[in-house]
């Protein structure tokens, strides 16, 4: 019987992994570092230009989801890559779908930035 890490240790563990993870995205995923950088970008602003604490809320947050969505693709296309390389209707739907997932989080960043800045 393996007992599984409980309280802190398992905090720790579960942190390790997430660093682990980013670090991996950093490091094969283009659009990731591409996604990171306007997030670093796009936070000073939204606390710039944010007049509430709700309206800056949603501007910092915003580009969170995109990089949130893209660790999701990003994990969803390795999965598919490691069950075989050969094209297949369904990998290339996953795919799609999760592209689709990144693009809806872009359009809310574009939709929440508009509604507050104009």
């Amino acid at each position: 019987m393996s007992l599984k890490p409980t309280g802190l240790s398992r905090i720790i563990k579960a942190t390790r992994y997430s660093f682990a993870g980013i670090k991996a995205a950093w490091k094969y995923e283009a659009a990731f570092r591409q996604e990171f950088v306007g997030l670093v970008i796009l936070i000073p602003l939204g606390l710039f230009l944010g007049k509430s604490g709700v309206e800056k809320a949603l501007l910092i947050s915003s580009p969170m989801i995109v990089i949130l969505t893209e660790l999701i693709n990003s994990a969803l296309e390795a999965v598919v890559d490691r069950i075989g390389l050969e094209s297949h209707p369904l990998a290339g739907r996953a795919k799609d779908m999760g592209s689709a997932a990144v693009f809806v989080s872009i359009l809310i960043v574009i939709v929440i930035w508009t509604v507050i800045l104009i």
